[in-house]
């Protein structure tokens, strides 16, 4: 897809659908209608096509360019793209469906920001596979979303590792942050939309969307195991926000990593509606984990 190709999302929704100020109930109407307003009320109408790249110093676009992340990240937001989008063909809710389609239409624009970047910078790509439309959209929905509360966990704190160390010149983390900012709103809303979504489902279901589920995080699990063990070997690393500290920080070692991201990932959730679910599995493993690495 083109940048002339992604058009802007009609974001026109009906003024009654506004949630109230008391407590909700997770899977309620008043629960979906929030997050789905939150979602589409803090979208950021910028244009990759316009973005002004910085123009770098030699060292920092080596630095940059060294980086074994473009390939795979302009892949991650390309599948992430179609997956969203046909998902959303299926949805009858009209709210709900505006909501996911806006979600959609947010990971290509990231893509197009990545390709703009690398062209900008002269970083030189792998040929992009066939993306084939998925056979079950819940389930490679379901694998997008859970992906991004992994990798968006710890690019918060990557990020902000980045800033701190100086890897990334000032004018590039800001021109980049309003991805950043976008990949909290997105698991905002997609640990929402599994809450919402298991309380609404046939009854007959639920046993099944469990297992799916499982399933989705056992593959996930898997993938960056199985990821993991090519580091190393001159290939793209799609694990990379799992590894990443040593390529942003100077020495930072993996306690502090661990806190950093535990601080931005409550610092960027926690501007939005207290009354909406966070996601818990990652922030809580990692808590635990921290107890036994010192810094």
């Amino acid at each position: 897809m083109s940048s002339s190709a992604l058009a802007m999302p009609d974001l026109a929704v009906d003024a009654s659908l506004t949630p109230g100020g008391g407590p909700i109930r997770y899977g309620s109407e008043a629960h979906k209608i929030l997050f789905c307003r939150t979602l589409l009320d803090t979208f950021d109408p910028y244009k990759p096509a316009v973005i002004d790249w910085p123009t770098l110093k030699p060292d920092e676009l080596a630095r940059i360019t060294a980086l074994p992340i473009w390939d795979i990240a302009v892949q991650t937001e390309n599948r992430a793209g179609l997956n969203v989008c046909t998902y959303a063909e299926g949805i009858a809710d009209p709210l709900l469906k505006k909501a996911v389609e806006l979600n959609g239409f947010e990971e290509r624009r990231h893509r197009h920001v990545l390709s703009n970047l690398v062209e900008a910078y002269g970083i030189k790509l792998a040929p992009e596979p066939v993306y084939e439309r998925p056979r079950d959209p819940e389930w490679a929905f379901m694998v997008t979303g859970y992906s991004e509360c992994i990798d968006s966990f710890f690019a918060f704190g990557l990020f902000e590792t980045a800033k701190r160390s100086g890897f990334f010149p000032a004018e590039l983390v800001d021109t980049f942050e309003p991805v950043v900012h976008e990949e909290g709103r997105h698991i905002l809303f997609f640990v929402n939309w599994v809450a919402w979504w298991r309380r609404n489902m046939p009854f007959w279901r639920r046993p099944w969307f469990e297992l799916k589920v499982l399933a989705v995080w056992a593959f996930l699990i898997w993938e960056r195991i199985g990821i993991a063990k090519d580091v190393g070997n001159g290939e793209q690393d799609n694990n990379f926000t799992l590894n990443g500290a040593d390529h942003l920080g100077d020495g930072i070692s993996v306690g502090k990593l661990m806190a950093t991201c535990l601080t931005e990932n409550d610092r960027r959730l926690g501007i939005y509606d207290k009354r909406l679910k966070r996601p818990r599995f990652v922030p809580f493993m990692i808590r635990q984990i921290r107890r036994f690495v010192p810094d």
